[in-house]
């Protein structure tokens, strides 16, 4: 690779870091005024300098799923946030062999799951 495919490169991947947090500050801006600030959880209040640890949780685990009543959001603190992702990602490695596994939705959202064809259509 050249140093302008580097950076070529390294603009792409800004580009979508970007984009990933105005979308996440948009939905979660939008979900702190619709809900008491309190994780749906443990129900821990959070106020001042602690609300940057409340996260918006996806109940359907699709971070473009992003209704303006907010019907799939929760707040959760990031201790009951990381722990709902845990929860499933433990439930599909229990499972008790390969032919019990079922297909399901992605736990985890990437921001880069698009990357490779923005880069298709660059050359």
């Amino acid at each position: 690779m050249t140093n302008s495919d580097n950076k070529r490169c390294d603009d792409i991947v800004a580009e979508m870091r970007k984009e990933e947090l105005n979308r996440q500050a948009g939905y979660r801006e939008k979900a702190l005024k619709l809900f008491p600030h309190v994780c749906g959880r443990c129900t821990r209040e959070f106020e001042g300098k602690k609300l940057r640890e409340l996260t918006v949780h996806h109940r359907d685990h699709n971070h473009d799923n992003n209704p303006p009543d907010g019907s799939n959001w929760e707040l959760l603190c990031l201790y009951c946030h990381d722990h709902e992702h845990t929860r499933g990602i433990q439930e599909q490695r229990s499972s008790d062999g390969p032919t019990e596994q079922q297909v399901r939705p992605s736990l985890g959202h990437s921001p880069f799951a698009a990357l490779g064809d923005r880069f298709k259509g660059s050359k």
